[in-house]
């Protein structure tokens, strides 16, 4: 019987395969950001075909910027918030629904669909639930006797756009969920009979096992949330074609600043420098958490580095 032997693949079957994620990288991902930034260092208007180069001074001018810097410690302090109450939120739900339950299935089904409703779906849903005359929430506010809120202006928007985005806490839950069902059980039970507690193996087993999926979690949802723009949009009171724009304080966060600059002001140039001012701040983050993940993501084979 003739025996195979393996053979290392030629050169060219690698780059076939890569070709097609380099092709669209360059495409979509690279050559946008090189043209956003050339455009920061315009006065373009997006539709006059008359711009002047006019270097850094756009990004000079964010610098004094007092709207644009406030939009982002709004949302700076979002993302502080929103994130953690999501990944908090998806372990509790993963760790609930990794039990022998009736109707498990059911329930994990409940709770992941409202990830998968199109965001404008969702934001206009909630705008109708939080309706102060005829929202579904203040009718139930009414029946216990309770005042009537006013969730979509300031100060209680913010907590409205807040309510919005833990919405979709079901798609973290699946990932969650199958980072508990990886943990092998035979740790689980050596910390059992080693005398610990329920909550010190999840704290000193579980936790760690899924360290990882964690952050994961983390890092992706810190790029989300700086991004987030349609939801306060749309939840604001007013959403006409001329008023879209006018949301409330609470939730103008600072991709809504951009917004406003491109389509509201007609200064593609700025919001471009203001994008680009995001990128780098949203770079910086990522970094730090990349690095503070020494000391609490834990994997199960060492990189090279550590050894």
């Amino acid at each position: 019987m003739a025996r195979h032997t393996w053979s290392r693949y030629p050169r060219r079957t690698f780059y076939l395969f890569v070709g097609p994620w380099v092709v669209g990288f360059l495409l979509l991902t690279a050559a946008p950001l090189l043209y956003a930034f050339g455009i920061s260092l315009t006065n373009f208007d997006g539709s006059s075909p008359r711009w002047n180069w006019v270097g850094l001074r756009n990004y000079t001018e964010l610098l004094g910027d007092q709207d644009a810097w406030a939009a982002l410690v709004r949302t700076i302090v979002f993302t502080a918030i929103v994130v953690p109450l999501s990944v908090v939120g998806a372990l509790g739900l993963a760790v609930l629904l990794n039990r022998r339950l009736k109707a498990v299935g059911l329930w994990r089904t409940v709770f992941y669909l409202p990830s998968v409703v199109p965001i404008v779906a969702t934001a206009i849903m909630w705008k109708l639930i939080l309706n102060r005359d005829a929202g579904i929430l203040n009718a139930i506010l009414s029946v216990t006797g309770l005042d009537r809120i006013t969730w979509l202006v300031d100060p209680m928007a913010f907590y409205a756009l807040i309510l919005l985005c833990l919405w979709g806490v079901g798609g973290g839950m699946i990932i969650m969920l199958a980072a508990l069902q990886g943990v092998p059980t035979e740790l689980e039970e050596a910390a059992r009979m080693d005398g610990a507690g329920p909550w010190r193996v999840f704290r000193h087993v579980t936790v760690p096992m899924i360290s990882p999926v964690i952050y994961f979690q983390v890092i992706t949802g810190v790029i989300a949330t700086f991004q987030i723009i349609v939801q306060p949009l749309l939840l604001a009171e007013t959403n006409s074609m001329v008023t879209l724009g006018q949301v409330p304080q609470g939730t103008h966060l600072y991709m809504v600043q951009v917004w406003e600059q491109f389509f509201l002001s007609n200064r593609f140039g700025y919001g471009s420098a203001m994008l680009w001012v995001l990128f780098l701040i949203t770079l910086a983050f990522t970094l730090l958490l990349m690095r503070s993940s020494r000391s609490w993501v834990h994997y199960e084979v060492d990189s090279d580095a550590d050894r």
